[in-house]
């Protein structure tokens, strides 16, 4: 529209607003979307509503679906259009009460499928031996691959970069190219770059090259029919990122992007019998397998009440959804009629998981919200702080190294982030000590806006200068759910289920082994591993989770007997 972004044309997401007064189109994701009922319940700004990607079925799309279906019914000027890429159409048509199905067709050409004879043992290896036949053997044309994620994209990398040096001058340029999320954007940018003339790209991709991106001249998919999934177990509390079969629907999707500009081909690893036989019909719903926390919280704040009866597409699981309950309401943020509270309330403020809620809310009474804020800020940019080059590993290990913090992670974060400020919000500093500045210059961004929101529920930004024993309290009134001890033979576990759970190798405390930890997630990779962890007191959970933790339960097993004084049941707080 050749306008300035931001004005007639904007987007908003988590923790940034581009939109003015002008705005007539406006992007944004759906948990965006769905935080903004809680400021205008019937969207009365918007005359027309497009949920893109409605086959992706994330949690808050399916949970918009429950609440733009009731608007769409009492609101006869509002225009409700849900895209979607796969062909479930009937499903969504029934539920938005026979709503009309328009069908575009997407794809141009067709598409070859090839399937292989037997079982890979090994797709990764598979993934680079077909590229490099198709590279010897077929005209031109970009390959794309699907992996499930950065590590096993780093690791074809380099097998084919290997491969492709020793097969010398045989083969025209090959040009590889990886694109998944952490990737700082410069190199993202440069899978859109149109390939050179007589050369081929390969673009090593996650399933976001599946619906949210479009690469231009893909004439080749390799699919080996993986994913990452998260799932939640709500008996044991715990997330684990599992790779698994991706469905039918992703399958066939996947094919798809070969036949965009010309006829294209797919070859899957996996056998004709698998495919048939062993792949679901579409992905589970995000709504049935996470944690549902969050969304509990958001519904009951629109003033759902009802949940088992809300109007979900496909509904969770009733474990889960009491288990979300059961949370709030040990975080304070329920009463026992599961009605919000004032907490529960404030807490809602905040687009942050309900124990990261907690956690800020927290640091108003132990006086430290400025380190609380930096610890937060840099908590959701986690994943994608530190890099880690091939080729100079030793020292970017060693520059991680020098933030470690003696009582734990969340402390080094925070170490990171204040001599970023010392140094004047530098590029270079960063660029010395193997820090992302793209994640830096995120948690900036997040913070400002977290400080904002701490301003809009009236707390003070103060700081607590010289000890850490407030900062970790805080953060401990926010996550004591996660909390493991040191068992007598050398192993942690957690305290509520007595799972095994071991301490991340990148952790600053990973060879102290203190006797109890708070961790802020559990990812099962090859373990059980606690990531982000820092050392906390027994005697603290009762201060911050008197009713979630009885003084026997935290009797140490290596010091027989407690002081009575600790036992003696604390006045809880209203």
């Amino acid at each position: 529209m050749s306008v300035k972004l931001g004005n007639e044309v904007g987007y908003s997401i988590r923790f940034e607003d581009c939109t003015t007064e002008r705005t007539v189109i406006k992007y944004m994701t759906d948990g965006t979307l769905h935080r903004e009922f809680l400021s205008e319940p019937d969207l009365a700004t918007y005359r027309v509503m497009i949920i893109d990607e409605a086959h992706e079925r994330t949690l808050h799309t399916d949970i918009l679906f429950g609440l733009v279906k009731d608007i769409a019914r009492f609101r006869k000027d509002l225009k409700l259009l849900i895209s979607s890429a796969t062909l479930d159409a009937e499903k969504f048509s029934d539920f938005f009460d026979k709503a009309p199905i328009f069908r575009i067709p997407g794809r141009r050409y067709p598409v070859d499928i090839f399937y292989t004879k037997a079982p890979e043992a090994d797709y990764i290896d598979a993934c680079v031996v077909s590229v490099l036949q198709i590279h010897a053997t077929q005209p031109l044309g970009d390959i794309l691959v699907f992996l499930t994620g950065q590590e096993e994209i780093e690791a074809c990398q380099e097998m084919l970069q290997d491969r492709v040096k020793r097969l010398g001058s045989k083969l025209k340029e090959l040009i590889i190219l990886p694109i998944y999320a952490n990737l700082p954007s410069d190199m993202q940018a440069k899978i859109f770059e149109p390939t050179p003339p007589n050369a081929r790209k390969v673009i090593l991709a996650t399933n976001i090259a599946e619906t949210s991106l479009t690469i231009d001249n893909i004439i080749y998919v390799i699919d080996p029919g993986f994913a990452k999934q998260n799932n939640f177990n709500s008996r044991t509390g715990m997330e684990t990122l599992l790779v698994v079969p991706i469905s039918k629907a992703s399958a066939n999707q996947r094919a798809g992007r070969a036949g965009r500009v010309a006829p294209g081909k797919c070859f899957r690893l996996y056998t004709a019998w698998a495919y048939n036989n062993e792949l679901e019909d579409n992905t589970v719903p995000e709504i049935q397998r996470i944690n549902l926390g969050n969304a509990v919280l958001m519904l009951k704040t629109l003033g759902i009440h009802d949940l088992l009866h809300f109007d979900f597409l496909d509904p969770p699981p009733h474990q889960t959804l009491i288990l979300a309950l059961e949370q709030l309401y040990a975080l304070g943020a329920l009463n026992h009629h599961g009605e919000l509270t004032k907490l529960g309330r404030r807490m809602a403020e905040f687009p942050v998981d309900p124990m990261m809620g907690k956690m800020l809310l927290a640091s108003e009474k132990y006086k430290c919200s400025e380190e609380i804020v930096t610890i937060a800020a840099m908590l959701s940019v986690n994943g994608a702080i530190f890099y880690r080059p091939k080729d100079k590993i030793i020292h970017a290990d060693t520059a991680r190294k020098n933030f470690n913090h003696q009582h734990g992670d969340h402390l080094s974060l925070m170490q990171v982030y204040n001599q970023w400020v010392e140094s004047d919000y530098s590029t270079q500093w960063c660029y010395e000590n193997f820090i992302q500045y793209r994640s830096m210059k995120r948690a900036r961004d997040v913070r400002e806006q977290l400080v904002g929101l701490m301003q809009r529920v009236e707390i003070e930004m103060v700081s607590s200068v010289s000890e850490t024993i407030n900062i970790r309290k805080a953060i401990t009134a926010g996550y004591f759910y996660h909390v493991a001890r040191l068992s007598k033979g050398g192993n942690y576990k957690t305290v509520k289920h007595n799972q095994d759970v071991m301490i991340h190798p990148n952790s600053a405390l990973f060879e102290d082994l203190p006797r109890w930890l708070l961790y802020h997630e559990l990812v099962f990779t090859t373990k059980e591993f606690m990531r982000s962890v820092i050392e906390i007191e027994s005697k603290w959970l009762l201060e911050v989770a008197p009713h979630y933790y009885k003084p026997k339960e935290l009797e140490d097993s290596t010091n027989k007997k407690m002081p009575k004084t600790i036992g003696r049941a604390m006045p809880t707080e209203k």
